[in-house]
């Protein structure tokens, strides 16, 4: 299984970036995929989630109503559209493929198996 992430970069504040993060190996369709980041310094947190069939999604606090998460199975991809970003949001952003087929608990790290690569994110003001 392999997850190759792409986007990200350094954006001013306010500003949008999109992440992309696409599987192979795996029946992406029966799977839910997740986003991650990790700021210098600090543990890995959960960003969004989304459901093997997009029909539900779930997001950290801090970035509701300003991130989107989205899939298309056609593509076996996942993307994370990030608007109005703030400096806070400064981190390496990972995409994750759920351990088990169908749902998954969203937040918990543990419930993916495998990782992206890993795409850093800054935003300065």
């Amino acid at each position: 299984v392999q997850l190759v992430q792409s986007g990200g970069g350094s954006v001013q504040a306010g500003g949008s970036l999109r992440l992309s993060c696409v599987v192979s190996g795996r029946t992406f369709s029966a799977y839910g995929m997740g986003w991650f980041r990790q700021a210098p310094g600090k543990e890995r947190e959960f960003v969004a989630a989304i459901n093997w069939n997009a029909t539900e999604t779930e997001y950290l606090d801090s970035v509701a109503g300003r991130f989107t998460i989205a899939r298309d199975n056609a593509k076996d991809t996942v993307y994370l559209q990030m608007n109005s970003l703030k400096p806070e949001d400064t981190a390496v952003y990972y995409c994750g493929v759920g351990r088990f087929p169908g749902d998954l608990k969203f937040c918990v790290e543990l419930a993916y198996s495998y990782w992206g690569q890993g795409t850093q994110v800054t935003v300065f003001s």
